[in-house]
C-alpha cells in the first residue's frame, strides 16, 4: 500500500513539474495556489 502510495505521489509531482517549464512558471503556480487559498479564507 505505501508503495503504491508513494508512487502515486512521484508521477502526481512530475506531471506537476513537466507542466512548469521554468522555474519562473513553477513561482507562478505556486502564487497562484497561494491566491487561491487566500481567496478561499476570505
Amino acid at each position: 500500500m505505501t508503495k503504491s502510495l508513494t508512487s502515486a505521489l512521484v508521477a502526481l509531482a512530475l506531471i506537476t513539474l513537466a507542466a512548469c517549464n521554468t522555474v519562473e512558471g513553477i513561482g507562478q503556480d505556486l502564487g497562484k495556489a497561494g491566491d487561491a487559498i487566500a481567496d478561499a479564507a476570505n
